[in-house]
């Protein structure tokens, strides 16, 4: 399979069209060492691909040449939303990457009143800038078109509070291991949603106040089995379980 690299701005409908790469993507083209004629795949995070070969390599540019564009579909048919207390020691990046493979549609990092990590500021737009980067690297590995929306860090609070009215068709689950639903009975339940949005708490669990303020917003408490899973594992756990299920 060619490699795969992400151009953050819409590409050309049209083949027989040349450009030149922007610098992340041309420097990955020249660390792979590939030489005019390879063979790369382009994508622009709305649905296509672009199949392209290099067309000159320079000290710092590379130009390539598109050729046929195709609509591909590897998304999964049920949107996700991962809603979570970020994770303390960097564990949000595999989140992200993992999240991004196993086909969410979005990423919410969230502080809550147990979080060991907290952002704010300057601080908080870069680590967004950064997990966003690692969609995209994520993205471009496992054969993705689409980049999962990275949300603004904030307070559980605030988030809640910004969420309205449940719409039609959306399922709010909350990750608790008290007084909980399995998944499984939530998901023969709610068969008909096209959407799930997925709250998990951090290390400690969410307090029992920040839980009643999520079901006043129509969440409804689900349970993964008799362990108490890390804060890292548990939204990865829900997100995989219900991208295999889309294939069963």
């Amino acid at each position: 399979m060619p490699p795969r690299f992400f151009i953050d701005s819409p590409l050309a409908a049209e083949a027989s069209h040349d450009l030149s790469l922007p610098p992340t993507a041309a420097r990955h083209v020249q660390v792979l060492r590939l030489q005019p004629g390879s063979p790369i795949t382009l994508f622009d995070g709305s649905g296509f691909e672009w199949q392209a070969e290099v067309a000159a390599m320079g000290r710092s540019e590379v130009r390539v040449h598109l050729q046929a564009r195709q609509l591909v579909q590897r998304e999964l048919r049920h949107a996700i939303t991962l809603a979570l207390a970020m994770p303390a020691n960097d564990r949000m990046d595999g989140v992200v990457e993992k999240a991004t493979e196993l086909g969410a549609a979005a990423i919410q990092p969230l502080m809550s009143e147990r979080s060991v990590l907290r952002l704010s500021g300057e601080r908080a737009e870069k680590k967004q800038a950064h997990w966003r980067g690692v969609a995209v690297a994520a993205a471009e590995q496992c054969g993705r078109t689409r980049i999962p929306q990275i949300g603004a860090v904030q307070s559980l609070a605030a988030w809640l509070n910004s969420l309205g009215p449940q719409p039609a068709g959306q399922r709010r689950w909350l990750l608790s291991p008290t007084a909980a639903q399995p998944v499984q009975a939530l998901v023969a339940a709610q068969a008909a949603a096209s959407e799930t949005l997925v709250l998990s708490g951090p290390e400690g669990g969410l307090s029992p106040a920040e839980e009643d303020a999520a079901r006043a917003q129509g969440f409804v408490a689900a349970q993964l089995g008799p362990r108490i899973l890390r804060a890292d594992t548990a939204p990865l756990a829900v997100l995989g379980w219900l991208a295999l299920s889309e294939t069963a």
